[in-house]
């Protein structure tokens, strides 16, 4: 009956957090370190280290307002293309059995095709590559390691820093003539958001038997500054007129699904992602110009733990897209009295891939969860 309650207890504070994020609104536009969920995760002793790295894949270019597709786009050859590579890299530091500090240096790349961006009759790219927004947070195992084997759970706090670029220019063939002007690139494909941040986050499992677990991830994303001096192009209609930059937005994201255990060491998961870029952010304004909006994707995976490594590959493939009215998008209507919703355009799956090793240990204790988040990029 004692282990059931803890379980009970575990299970009930994932659900508060789950729902506490769900609660905010919401899809992300740009990648954001640390935020994957690729790695597996192993439980660190105190004075211990565990370096990773997370790769993640997509390609956008599905159109969607709220959630109706815009197949036009594609057949008419019009949408907006965003390839996306990212790679982090991560070092854990256990501070006590309970306590740990992890470190989180992203790089992103990333590649834009669009007509309507240029001269609207040829398709050329923008690109963006380099060192984005670095994160260190803290995250602690509400009970004992030592003594509590079928579940646990952790919760962490971080702080995410403006180190990545997010004033990124790049040519834009303005004209049919082969006029160039250099600008600001999309908002998707900065590299960083200008702001410093605050992230919420939750990792939990409860191992039902020798074979099958649960797993779940929450994490949050507040950015308290509302917009960063960065023309977004955009602008309020006639007679208000208002340019507005680029906002600041927060960001999400919830994992939950089975563990189950293949053979010594390997674990197959399948669960449930939601995730995305919420329409007000919790703390601060929400002005100027964002994608806000939610996926939610079917995520199977695969994870192998052999003596200090760990090896980790999902694939979310989407079920549901959705882009939602933004905060802009709210006042445009306001003034023209019509009916008005940004379009975005989403990925069909992503690829992530993470890779963890700690020193010093001789003995593994594998948790079916990852240690790490990830948004999708619009």
């Amino acid at each position: 009956m004692q282990n059931f309650t803890k379980s009970c207890l575990l299970v009930s504070l994932f659900i508060l957090i789950a729902l506490h994020v769900d609660a905010q609104g919401c899809v992300a536009i740009r990648q954001m370190g640390g935020c994957s969920g690729a790695s597996g995760s192993m439980l660190l002793g105190k004075h211990q280290f565990q370096i990773g790295t997370n790769y993640r894949y997509f390609r956008s270019y599905k159109h969607y307002r709220s959630d109706t597709e815009q197949k036009e786009r594609v057949e008419k050859h019009t949408e907006v293309i965003n390839l996306s590579h990212s790679v982090d890299f991560n070092l854990t530091y256990g501070i006590t059995d309970r306590l740990s500090a992890t470190l989180i240096l992203p790089f992103n790349f990333n590649d834009r095709s669009s007509l309507y961006e240029h001269d609207r009759v040829n398709r050329y790219h923008t690109q963006s590559g380099g060192l984005a927004d670095i994160r260190l947070s803290a995250g602690y195992w509400l009970l004992d390691p030592k003594s509590h084997h079928n579940g646990n759970l952790n919760i962490g706090l971080g702080v995410k820093a403006p180190s990545g670029n997010y004033q990124v220019k790049d040519d834009f063939h303005i004209n049919t003539d082969g006029t160039i002007q250099e600008k600001f690139v999309d908002q998707s494909i900065q590299l960083g958001d200008g702001g410093w941040g605050v992230s919420l986050e939750a990792q939990g499992y409860w191992q039902l038997n020798s074979k099958l677990g649960m797993y779940g991830n929450a994490f949050y994303l507040a950015n308290p500054r509302e917009t960063n001096g960065v023309t977004s192009g955009r602008k309020l209609p006639a007679p208000d007129n208002t340019p507005y930059d680029m906002s600041v937005p927060d960001q999400f994201l919830v994992r939950f699904g089975a563990s189950y255990a293949v053979f010594q060491g390997v674990q197959a998961t399948l669960g449930l992602r939601y995730e995305g870029v919420t329409v007000n952010d919790l703390i601060g304004g929400s002005n100027g110009f964002r994608r806000p909006g939610i996926v939610v994707a079917a995520e199977p995976g695969l994870s192998w733990f052999f003596n200090n490594i760990g090896i980790n590959v999902t694939v979310p493939v989407a079920l549901y897209r959705k882009r939602s009215q933004s905060y802009t998008d709210q006042l445009s209507e306001q003034i023209t009295g019509k009916q008005t919703n940004g379009d975005a355009a989403f990925a069909d799956y992503s690829l992530n891939a993470g890779f963890v090793y700690r020193f010093g240990a001789k003995k593994q204790v594998a948790v079916p969860v990852a240690p790490v988040f990830k948004d999708v990029k619009n």
